[in-house]
């Protein structure tokens, strides 16, 4: 058997006439039928420059069959955009507007119940696990686990296996500091609303660190790297600094140029929960935040 990596895929070369389910199965003992089947599905499978996704596709002597480590094209799931995949855990780009989970009042337009469908029609063993949450109006990148042991490992080590959280916020105001960090204890009301206190029996600790992308006199474009994930942190952190991130008005905001909440979850670096590579993945600034710099 002759096996190479590629820079991004692993690459066989076909030593006799054979069908692409049966060569797969041959050169990857490791993997379960379900699970190569996986990849056929999810396009990751190519055959010389070309993706194919047939079972029974037939192979010829000579020809290099390469998979992917990650699927040649993205996939719209309409409110879900899948950035990566393998058995253990899905990164996704979430649209603004979309729920992570369900909540009593709405079920069915979820992250979760979108994956959940759409990991089902692969395979109705298919299941989905929740490993961190971002706001209804929070657009960008998260994290799902495919298995409870991934799910475990993610949730139970979270702060050890995700090495960096970055957002990008649009807020009101011109920053006057380039950069800063914000330290407080974040605890909630009975309504439901964040707030921060400097007292530590009262709330958990919540840092943030921003720096200002770009700025003019009604706005600025902020990254900040979250090292607590607290709930509805970012948006506490910039009221309490007098600039209100743009349409949160839960949070001080009296502007709203964009129609919709300026936060977005740009970028995550963590350890795969079971190979232990490190993964980086990246979400594109939205192009209405850039648009008041323009």
């Amino acid at each position: 058997m002759e096996e190479k990596m590629g820079k991004n895929n692993t690459e066989f070369k076909v030593d006799k006439n054979i069908e692409l389910m049966k060569f797969l199965m041959e050169k990857m003992p490791q993997n379960s039928r379900n699970s190569i089947k996986s990849m056929l599905t999810h396009k990751r499978v190519m055959v010389g420059e070309e993706v194919v996704s047939q079972y029974n596709y037939m192979l010829k002597e000579g020809q290099v069959v390469s998979i992917g480590k990650s699927r040649v094209h993205k996939q719209d799931l309409k409110g879900v955009t899948i950035l990566y995949e393998d058995n253990d855990i899905l990164v996704v780009e979430k649209d603004k507007g979309i729920l992570s989970v369900a909540t009593a009042k709405e079920k069915d337009n979820t992250a979760y119940t979108i994956l959940k469908n759409y990991l089902k029609e692969v395979d109705p063993k298919n299941k989905i696990f929740v490993v961190h949450r971002l706001d209804r109006d929070t657009s960008g990148v998260m994290l799902f686990a495919k298995t409870p042991k991934a799910q475990d490992i993610l949730q139970t080590n979270w702060n050890e296996m995700v090495k960096e959280r970055t957002y990008v916020a649009l807020v009101e105001g011109a920053m006057e500091k380039e950069t800063d960090t914000i330290v407080s204890y974040i605890a909630e009301n009975k309504a439901y609303v964040s707030y921060s206190t400097t007292n530590e029996n009262e709330g958990k600790k919540a840092v943030s660190t921003y720096k200002v992308l770009k700025k003019n006199k009604n706005y600025s474009l902020v990254e900040v790297n979250i090292e607590t994930g607290r709930k509805n942190q970012i948006r506490v952190h910039m009221q309490d600094i007098g600039h209100s991130v743009v349409g949160d008005k839960k949070y001080g905001a009296t502007k709203n140029p964009i129609k919709r909440l300026g936060l977005h979850a740009h970028s995550i670096v963590f350890v795969h929960p079971i190979t232990k590579e490190v993964f980086s993945f990246t979400s594109k600034i939205p192009n209405e935040f850039l648009s008041l710099f323009r």
